[in-house]
């Protein structure tokens, strides 16, 4: 989930469950997982917080620090998110996370309610909100008063239907905290989706969606287009939820872990008592008829009853046996630029650099370098921290003419997220009759921190039921028999 400043990823939200359990299995089962992210590590977590019978945890992990997509990059000797950046107010599991490990939660500062936003086409700004430096209270209130009115003014209604449609998608997430005793343990991500009324927008785009909703075509060039591009480095061809939860993310009360996200995913291995492999990947998974073979590229072997792959598979090159045949699914590679430097206002056609808005979004055009440049950090009026995403590695050449200073570039290529296409196609979450589990089939969907940890806690409840009965409890559309009648969220 890839953001700048106020325009974000996120629309999710679950909370941690309650205390009571699935139940458990009959005998202790050692699981292994592969991948240390939001995903892995909220399995375990999730897989510890309901039963005392799994006897060991392992989790493994390529790189040599956990956190797979959430990670921080020092510039300047100051640090910033690098790659999943900014949660929702309604981020429930990812709140309670936090909650629980004690970390401290970075919430929007004055500066970034009132940064200011400008649409760039390549040759000229499109629009642009009015900037004001003023540490006033009072002027900052007009001054996005009149933004709002200038934003209204050149889209008219359709600012408002967009309101009513992410509140709609969200209300629908929503589902996903209910009690235990409500929710059922989900086989498919068909399943899930159809549950809480998703589905039918991962079959349509986007802008199939919204020009059915009758929105400005302007606003969707442009406002909606930047937020895409921000989002998910994609156009508004994406598919409905994705887009959904991408325009989500253009609201308010965004936060972040102070320090970095990525301490989520290392509080939550932390806590759940397993045995942490790192730089250890995994070459080979076998299914040995009642326990899983996982050979690593170190030459070790390790057995398990249950296997859960909670790393996106499309770039990996892990040997399966016996084979199996999941759709075929393109990641979205994202270019993160982070440069120490100044901008060169003479490359926007503008005068000054102050002319310059904090954020420069674009619209969707093939002769566009890059989808977004935003200020992390202004040091002083000539050094300042930006943050810049492409869809290619942007050159020397072309950095030396974007900035006119630039003391420190760093480069990273992220394999972001799913190329969204609709109608969008879902591996299964199990991948054979036994229990090899696949928690990133929901990426599909939607890539963010949030839904990682949703996905998470429905595999973790389908290991637990699946090993005591060696199926889910209650098919699709019927009711668990878990007992837990308290909501799953509270609001913090």
């Amino acid at each position: 989930m890839f953001t700048i400043t106020v325009v974000i990823l996120s629309i999710l939200s679950l909370t941690t469950p309650s205390s009571s359990s699935d139940q458990p299995p009959r005998s202790p089962t050692d699981v292994c997982i592969i991948g240390t992210g939001i995903a892995g590590s909220s399995v375990a977590h999730f897989l510890r917080q309901y039963s005392s019978s799994i006897s060991q945890i392992r989790m493994f992990e390529r790189h040599p620090i956990v956190g797979g997509r959430m990670a921080t990059v020092t510039i300047g000797g100051e640090t910033f998110e690098a790659g999943a950046s900014i949660l929702h107010p309604k981020n429930y599991h990812a709140l309670n996370f936090t909650h629980l490990l004690n970390l401290k939660v970075k919430g929007p500062s004055a500066s970034d309610s009132s940064f200011s936003l400008g649409i760039w086409d390549g040759q000229k700004f499109l629009f642009k909100t009015i900037d004001s430096k003023s540490k006033s209270s009072v002027v900052q209130y007009f001054v996005s008063l009149a933004n709002s009115l200038r934003m209204f003014v050149r889209y008219g209604v359709s600012l408002l239907k967009m309101t009513n449609f992410v509140e709609v998608t969200v209300d629908n997430f929503l589902k996903y905290y209910e009690s235990k005793e409500s929710r059922p343990i989900f086989n498919t991500v068909e399943d899930m989706l159809k549950w809480a009324d998703l589905y039918n927008l991962t079959t349509q785009t986007l802008e199939e969606k919204l020009v059915a909703l009758n929105y400005s075509p302007l606003l969707i060039q442009e406002l909606i287009t930047v937020i895409t591009r921000i989002n998910y480095g994609q156009s508004v061809r994406i598919s409905g939820l994705a887009g959904a939860v991408s325009l989500a993310g253009s609201g308010g009360n965004l936060w972040a872990v102070e320090g970095g996200n990525w301490q989520m995913a290392a509080g939550l291995v932390n806590r759940s008592d397993v045995t942490l492999h790192l730089e250890e990947e995994i070459e080979s998974v076998t299914n040995l008829d009642g326990f899983y073979e996982l050979n690593s590229t170190k030459g070790n072997s390790y057995t398990c009853q249950v296997t859960v792959v909670a790393t996106p598979l499309d770039e990996l090159n892990i040997q399966f046996t016996p084979k199996f045949s999941i759709p075929e699914r393109k990641l979205q590679h994202t270019h993160a630029t982070f440069v120490r430097g100044l901008l060169n206002p003479v490359y926007f056609g503008l005068d000054s650099v102050l002319e310059i808005p904090e954020l420069v979004g674009t619209i969707e055009s093939d002769e566009l370098p890059f989808t977004c440049i935003s200020i992390l950090k202004e040091h002083s009026e000539n050094d300042m921290t930006y943050k810049m995403f492409s869809r290619q590695s942007l050159s020397d050449t072309l950095l030396d003419q974007i900035f006119s200073i630039r003391s420190e570039t760093i480069r990273i290529n992220w394999g972001a997220y799913p190329h969204y296409h609709a109608p969008e196609k879902f591996a299964p979450f199990m991948l054979d009759d036994g229990h090899l589990y696949y928690v990133n089939a929901f990426e599909n969907a939607a890539s963010t921190m949030e839904t990682g940890a949703v996905a998470a806690e429905n595999i973790a409840r389908l290991v637990l039921s699946r090993l005591s009965s060696q199926q889910p409890l209650r098919m699709y559309g019927l009711k668990t028999s878990i007992l837990d009648s308290s909501p799953e969220h509270r609001e913090l």
